[in-house]
């Protein structure tokens, strides 16, 4: 495949990973091993990208952007690291070591991304107030391609300049941009895991919260084995309910074949 026609083809799978993840659709979204996969078709070296895709996966397990939360793009790193590997004929762990903080550099872009974007939401709702359908549909539109920009730009500009250049831009970003946007990052997830709280049957579930808080915070469990624990604690509340149900649903059977007799 010509080199020209495989450039074309990364920027594209980096526009549409940023769409489809953004969009909803959740087909490939920006999973390492989803896109490492497609990369290595385009790059025509599938093992490389299975690998790279692999451990990149592995490192990304547990990682989630819970309400609205930035976290480091995995997805961007896969496409950076792949192409490294595979053009300069770099280790596995070469590609990662200059791709991974390309991942990371998109996550400063992220909370710029959602400070523009919030701006569309703001006026999608006022346009849905006034009944103005097609131009929300608009601004959402708008939204998913400053969304996708985040993605098509790194990529472009490794593709176009290359590694010593990204490694310049990372260098020349002053120290309090990069701490104010971190700060701003960290933050994110607090007022996001607030904001779901808000609307979830907390006190219901109050001492459940305090077990993975402990398991968190005191015990130093890692997220997936609290997963695990929160999976298994969901179930037995799901067979505890449908229980109830099931005993429910038999009391009003019995109710009413006793109340059908006593009519006769």
């Amino acid at each position: 495949m010509p080199v020209f026609l495989q450039n074309l083809l990364i920027v594209i799978l980096a526009a549409y990973m940023a769409w489809d993840n953004g969009s909803g659709g959740q087909i490939t979204a920006q999973w390492p091993v989803t896109i490492g996969v497609m990369m290595g078709l385009i790059m025509g070296d599938l093992h490389t990208a299975l690998l790279v895709g692999g451990t990149l996966q592995l490192m990304s397990l547990g990682v989630a952007a819970i309400g609205g939360s930035s976290i480091p793009e995995y997805g961007l790193a896969t496409i950076i690291s792949i192409y490294l590997a595979v053009r300069t004929g770099a280790s596995t762990g070469t590609a990662i070591a200059v791709g991974l903080p390309v991942g990371i550099f998109a996550l400063q872009l992220d909370v710029i991304v959602k400070i523009i974007n919030n701006f569309f939401a703001h006026l999608s709702q006022r346009l849905l107030h006034e009944k103005k359908f097609k131009q929300m549909q608009l601004s959402f539109l708008c939204s998913v391609l400053v969304w996708t920009l985040k993605y098509v730009i790194p990529v472009s500009v490794v593709i176009m300049f290359g590694v010593p250049l990204v490694k310049f831009i990372i260098n020349v970003i002053p120290q309090w941009v990069t701490d104010g946007l971190t700060i701003a990052g960290g933050i994110l997830p607090v007022v996001g895991i607030s904001l779901l709280m808000r609307y979830m049957p907390v006190m219901k579930y109050l001492s459940y919260l305090g077990i993975g808080f402990v398991l968190a915070a005191y015990l130093n469990v890692p997220i997936l084995g609290v997963a695990i624990v929160g999976a298994g604690i969901s179930y037995i509340i799901f067979r505890q309910n449908s229980q109830r149900e099931n005993d429910r649903n038999q009391m009003t059977t019995n109710v009413e074949g006793n109340g059908d007799d006593f009519d006769e």
